[in-house]
């Protein structure tokens, strides 16, 4: 099968999670509105996708939440197949992607350090100042 045919497919298996997981169709009281789907890996045999999740909640309720996902997917897989014309519909594994929140948790970190350097630099000019 294509390669973009397989992206093509990932992203329509997203879009298709996504509004089940926000219009609340997913009755699992893990599954939490706020996960997020960041993107699907379909397998080249169609067999198998991994969907990676992510959230800014905490990672045991995104843990939780890829826990309950991953009890319903039985019904995500025969809500979302009922919609899409393909011939063998694949075998979603949902996986908490932490991608995201490491990198949001680095930005964090590096404009924490910046406003400490401008600190230590204005600190450094007025004791400069005040020697002369």
């Amino acid at each position: 099968m294509g390669e973009y045919r397989l992206v093509r497919l990932g992203e329509q298996l997203r879009d298709e999670i996504s509004q089940l997981i926000l219009r609340q169709r997913i009755k699992d009281p893990r599954v939490s509105t706020f996960l997020n789907v960041n993107r699907v890996e379909v397998a080249g045999d169609l067999k198998y996708a991994k969907v990676y999740v992510s959230s800014f909640l905490s990672e045991a309720q995104v843990k939780k939440g890829v826990e309950g996902l991953n009890s319903a997917a039985g019904f995500i897989q025969s809500t979302i197949a009922k919609k899409l014309t393909i011939r063998q519909f694949p075998r979603l594994t949902f996986v908490a992607d932490t991608g995201m929140k490491a990198g949001f948790d680095m930005v964090n970190r590096l404009n924490r350090l910046a406003a400490e350097s401008d600190a230590a630099a204005d600190a450094a000019s007025t004791t400069y100042a005040d020697t002369e």
